[in-house]
């Protein structure tokens, strides 16, 4: 199976699509204010068409490389491209006025080579052991699981958990509309044609991430331009160089390892976490923030590890680990796949050929890293202007091509204003995503559970694993009623 996967993804078609998916994943990251998700959901219309392998390994491609993407702006502008980079920025931009940005990103695409192949090794080596113990769940367990993702992302996504809570109610509201799955009745469709399949998942994505963006840059000023340092940009880096920060490299891939499975983190906090140990344990702690090449591959090897982390628990249970694999998740749906454990039985040839194409991915960040950071570097002097009228009009011939629908059109928009205001506000839109995107999955699952239950709701702690996946739930709840607690008497 392996090297049938291995004779799949390495066909032309397959590395044009991987070198593509990467170019464009460096092209977004290193653009301050876009991103990896942003990147995807303007992607995930060009999937349609596609074969569902390519099509992923499209996405998973733009999502490496635009999480190595982000350094390329936060080392010679200051400015992080993604919030994944903003500990990059502190010894990176550093290091780059010293006189040697050609260093710190060299320390940047190794380090999120490094982090990225760890990531890919968790990504191989776990899913199948959780994918193999999820067969042996039933509806309860599915149900608690996805309680217990929404849970997690609503504790740890927001800084005001009360808010990030009232996103997973909207997100799960949004997610009733159409047609009622198990009594075929249509709720909330408010006779339009348009809502009995239920609310469409590609023009949200595309309004709540990328329409978002193009209202926050229009109010930041179409005319804003960045400048930065764009020259000597030869990334390379001799062995004894990575030797010397190989300790806080393999530090960063652990913690990114382990924060990318756990829902809800993502990419930001795991760089805060390895930039803090890797200070804590270095030999010079003072000279972090003052161009310590620690300081860069930290946060880089950690931010890139969670990319393969996160993944886990998508593929294994159909549960997203970041906002990204929440749109990646979409793409499978779209394709009539249900990530989850019956998706090794059903599609082991889809499930080897991705891990296949995740390493294959890494590489070719590597390699086009390499090859074209002094171009990016260069292009973050394009006035804002032009990016929003791009960004824009691909949103929208996106949106609309989801179903060939005017309406998708005026969705995405009004999506678009609703993410804006939720940031602005301070309201979780992975909270939100998660919700709308699990929704379904755990009403059907619940309502199953009460099917098979003769007691009605003691079928969610009678069984052993559904008992346990209930006290986990309960310690997040007591630990996130405790903090809104901590911080209303510290007020």
């Amino acid at each position: 199976m392996i090297l049938s996967a291995i004779a799949g993804v390495l066909v032309l078609n397959n590395l044009l699509i991987i070198v593509i998916g990467t170019l464009v994943g460096l092209f977004v990251g290193a653009l301050p204010g876009l991103g990896a998700a942003i990147g995807v959901a303007l992607l995930l219309p060009f999937t349609y068409s596609m074969e569902t392998l390519p099509a992923i390994l499209l996405l998973i491609s733009l999502y490496l490389g635009a999480e190595y993407g982000g350094s390329i702006s936060a080392i010679t502008l200051g400015i992080p491209g993604t919030p994944a980079a903003v500990a990059t920025v502190l010894d990176g931009n550093s290091l780059a006025r010293k006189g040697f940005p050609a260093k710190a990103i060299g320390y940047s695409l190794t380090a999120s080579t490094i982090g990225g192949l760890c990531g890919g090794v968790v990504l191989i080596g776990f899913c199948g052991p959780l994918a193999n113990a999820a067969v042996k769940l039933g509806a309860p367990e599915y149900a608690l699981i996805g309680l217990l993702g929404l849970i997690a992302v609503a504790t740890l996504s927001s800084r005001d958990v009360f808010r990030s809570v009232i996103s997973v109610f909207l997100g799960l509201l949004l997610s009733t509309a159409g047609i009622d799955v198990l009594s075929g009745h249509i709720r909330f469709g408010f006779d339009r044609m348009e809502l009995m399949e239920g609310l469409p998942m590609v023009p949200i994505l595309i309004g709540l991430f990328a329409v978002s963006e193009v209202i926050q840059m229009i109010s930041d000023g179409v005319n804003k331009r960045y400048v930065g340092q764009t020259l000597g940009l030869n990334s390379g880096l001799k062995f004894k160089e990575i030797a010397v920060v190989s300790k806080p490299i393999l530090l960063g891939s652990i913690i990114g390892s382990v924060t990318g499975i756990i829902p809800g983190l993502g990419a930001g906090p795991a760089s805060w976490f390895s930039y803090s140990l890797a200070k804590r344990i270095s030999k010079d702690p003072d000279s972090f923030g003052k161009g310590n090449p620690e300081g860069i591959v930290a946060p880089e090897s950690s931010n890139n590890a969670t990319v393969g982390a996160a993944l886990v628990p998508l593929l294994a249970l159909g549960i997203p680990g970041s906002p990204t694999t929440g749109i990646i998740l979409g793409a499978f749906v779209i394709h009539g796949i249900q990530p989850g454990p019956q998706v090794f039985g059903q599609n082991p040839e889809l499930v080897y050929g991705l891990f296949v194409g995740f390493i294959v991915s890494v590489l070719a960040m590597y390699v086009l890293g390499r090859l074209t950071t002094p171009i990016w570097a260069r292009a973050l002097a394009v006035p804002n202007y032009i990016l929003i009228i791009s960004i824009l009009v691909l949103s929208l011939i996106g949106a609309f091509t989801s179903r060939m629908m005017v309406f998708d059109v005026f969705l995405a928009l009004a999506m678009g204003l609703l993410g804006f205001f939720m940031k602005k506000l301070d309201y979780s839109l992975p909270s939100f995503i998660l919700a709308f995107i699990l929704g379904t999955f755990i009403e059907v699952n619940f309502r199953r559970s009460l099917m098979m239950s003769n007691d009605g709701y003691a079928i969610f702690v009678s069984r052993p694993v559904s008992a346990i996946i209930v006290g986990l739930m309960a310690i997040m709840i007591f630990f996130m009623v405790k903090g809104m607690v901590s911080r209303g008497s510290k007020k």
